[in-house]
């Protein structure tokens, strides 16, 4: 792979704040090996769209000298909650080595700046490919494969993966997708809607307009609007979003560990049936029990223009960020 330009060393692990299926792995351990390194957290839609191709990878490559290595770094409070990433990792089949980053040692190592992101090093620990961001699956496994070979490794197959399409790991409908993430916290929230706007900090009852225009949002009822996120502290409270997407995801939570919060979701007014999505049944209706990311909507038929609202029926909620896909 004397093509691939040599982008610098493997900078290591030392700042990780702990690891899960694996101990500390040392530049001792990956002597030798081709090492793929995923940063991710857990609650990332477009890193969730590239696990299916990582996981393929550990498999198709591990007993061939490729070691893949996941650093999680935390985007909101809750991830850096080491139980939380451990059943995360469980259910989504993460059983490659997971570097913990909760103080971002091993971002700042790297310089990164990006979720999801692929840094690729040879056997001699030089980093010699990146992608950061979604896509770019088949020349990742072309590097891996050329790397191996480049390491002496026989028997490296010519052909690239190919994942079932399903449920978080779907990839996005690119063609249609016209809403953008879009965060609840004040720090970082854009076209909120309520009138009066956000009352920074301290309860406040909201109102939605009569209509939204496409990607803006509004609460209704009892809400406190904090930094990160939009908690609510009494029942029947909503969120109603203008979106033009097949797939609506949610990055919420219980504030309390074994609280559940059910709610209803709606589109157009109406239960979604079948477009309702992983986390919600016909007529809308789920619970949040986690503080995880929720498929709330995935659309089968045509992409319009929809305004999705999901109730609450109990307060503890704590809402963080819309993602679509």
């Amino acid at each position: 792979m004397a093509d691939l330009p040599i982008e610098g060393h493997l900078p290591g692990f030392d700042g990780a704040t702990g690891w899960l299926n694996s101990a500390p792995l040392t530049a001792t351990d990956l002597r030798g090996k081709v090492v793929l390194v995923d940063f991710w957290t857990y609650t990332c839609i477009n890193w969730l769209r590239t696990l299916g191709y990582v996981r393929a990878w550990a498999e198709k490559y591990g007993a061939q000298g490729l070691v893949v290595v996941g650093v999680h770094t935390p985007e909101f409070p809750f991830e850096r909650d080491v139980d939380n990433v451990r059943q995360a990792a469980t259910d989504m089949r993460v059983e490659y080595p997971i570097a913990l980053d909760s103080d971002y040692g091993v971002w700042r190592a790297f310089s990164n700046r990006y979720w999801p992101a692929v840094y690729i090093a040879d056997a001699e620990g030089r980093i010699r490919h990146h992608q950061f961001g979604e896509g770019g699956y088949a020349e990742c496994e072309r590097v891996i494969q050329g790397l191996l070979r480049e390491a002496g490794r026989d028997g490296i197959a010519d052909d690239v993966v190919s994942v079932a399409d399903e449920g978080f790991e779907a990839q996005a409908d690119w063609a249609t997708l016209g809403s953008p993430e879009t965060y609840l916290g004040y720090e970082q929230a854009q076209n909120f809607a309520s009138p009066g706007g956000a009352e920074l900090d301290r309860s406040h009852t909201y109102l939605a307009p009569d209509s939204l225009r496409l990607n803006q949002w509004a609460l209704s009822g009892d809400w406190t609007v904090e930094r990160g996120a939009a908690v609510l502290n009494r029942a029947d409270g909503a969120i109603t979003f203008r979106f033009h997407a097949r797939d609506v995801n949610f990055v919420m939570g219980p504030a309390s560990r074994e609280t559940s919060v059910p709610f209803r979701v709606l589109v157009d007014g109406e239960p979604p049936g079948a477009a309702h999505g992983l986390d919600v049944d016909e007529q809308g209706h789920g619970h949040a029990d986690q503080q995880r990311l929720y498929q709330l909507v995935r659309e089968r038929g045509s992409i319009t223009d929809r305004t999705f609202e999901i109730t609450f029926l109990a307060p503890g909620v704590e809402a963080y960020a819309f993602t679509f896909g």
